[in-house]
């Protein structure tokens, strides 16, 4: 008898165990599909970035360019 409440008990635990184990995965795949949707979002947005930095640094060098031109007017 003692051995059959010990083997009981030992499958608690282990049904416990298994349970919790489930429960983590769960979890850590919402958080590993969250993160991957937040990393799509930030690559996204870092290409808009470059694109304006990009767009803001050619209009600056047209902006010199036609500076110089005008110093070198008479």
């Amino acid at each position: 008898m003692t051995d059959q409440n010990n083997e009981t008990v030992d499958l608690k635990v282990l049904e416990t165990r298994v349970d919790e184990l489930i429960s983590t995965v769960d979890k850590l795949t919402s958080e590993n599909t969250a993160l991957r949707s937040q990393q799509t979002n930030l690559v996204t947005e870092r290409a808009e970035l470059i694109e304006k930095t990009e767009q803001a640094r050619s209009r600056i060098e047209s902006m010199i360019t036609r500076l110089r031109a005008m110093e070198t007017r008479p």
